[in-house]
């Protein structure tokens, strides 16, 4: 295939970005989008130009690192999976295709198509975690009954790897599906009790100090989510912090 892509580039935080063309050439099918992008960038190399910088690590859905803003749409026009797991046969010979960062206050941009996402790591340092006695009296977390239903739903909250597609996808740069993914991951269990007041206001707090908007409920983050993080999460998050004001 033969295409054209419009990239988003800005030397850093405090320059000013543009979209800028280029072309690529005899790109197989079979590639992934990351991997267009490798091809890309070592044409450039060997131009002596300045490669596009993106994020990526592990290339197999699992980091949440690879976030691109594909032609207007989180991780690119398919469906439950991120950047890296996109595949060029979701494109057609001869398509323009629009490459931008994410588009947040809260996270600025470094540089090119790179975003600074630390917001969400000072969300989860400011209640993401549960209180463990390691006196040598531990009990077993399997000697703990926990009911089918909590465990699945709180696998399936874990599940969030943090990319920030719901911030992206939301028209007011809400970051409610991630922190309340990771409220429920811990407030579904019982060794999330006892932190769970304290974790939900926290969270909620510092979430609000990073700059993410409110939630209106257009379902958006849950549609572009790369791993189906239900708005479900969202009600359940709610709750707990109803609860914990009135504590």
């Amino acid at each position: 295939m033969n295409l054209t892509l419009k990239i988003w580039r800005q030397k850093g935080p405090q320059e000013k970005g543009q979209m800028v063309e280029y072309k690529v050439t005899d790109i197989s099918e079979h590639m992934s989008f990351l991997e267009m992008m490798d091809v890309l960038n070592e044409s450039l190399v060997a131009k002596n130009e300045v490669p596009i910088a993106f994020d990526h690590d592990c290339r197999e859905g699992i980091c949440g690192m690879c976030s691109l803003h594909i032609n207007g749409e989180a991780h690119g026009p398919d469906r439950g999976i991120t950047t890296c797991q996109l595949h060029m046969r979701t494109f057609k010979d001869g398509d323009t295709i629009y490459i931008e960062p994410w588009r947040a206050k809260a996270f600025p941009v470094i540089k090119d198509l790179i975003v600074d996402r630390t917001a969400f790591e000072r969300i989860q340092q400011a209640g993401g975690y549960i209180s463990v006695n390691t006196s040598g009296n531990t009990q077993d977390a399997n000697a703990i009954p926990i009911s089918k239903r909590n465990a699945d739903l709180s696998m399936d909250a874990a599940a969030c790897i943090g990319c920030g597609a719901c911030v992206a996808s939301c028209k007011n740069s809400s970051a409610m599906l991630f922190v309340s993914a990771k409220v429920s991951q811990f407030a579904l269990l019982p060794q999330g009790k006892i932190e769970a007041a304290d974790r939900v206001r926290n969270m909620v707090k510092q979430m609000d100090e990073e700059g993410f908007g409110n939630c209106t409920n257009t379902g958006a983050c849950e549609v572009e989510c790369p791993k189906g993080i239900s708005l479900e999460n969202i009600a359940r998050m709610n709750r707990e912090y109803l609860k914990a004001s009135i504590i």
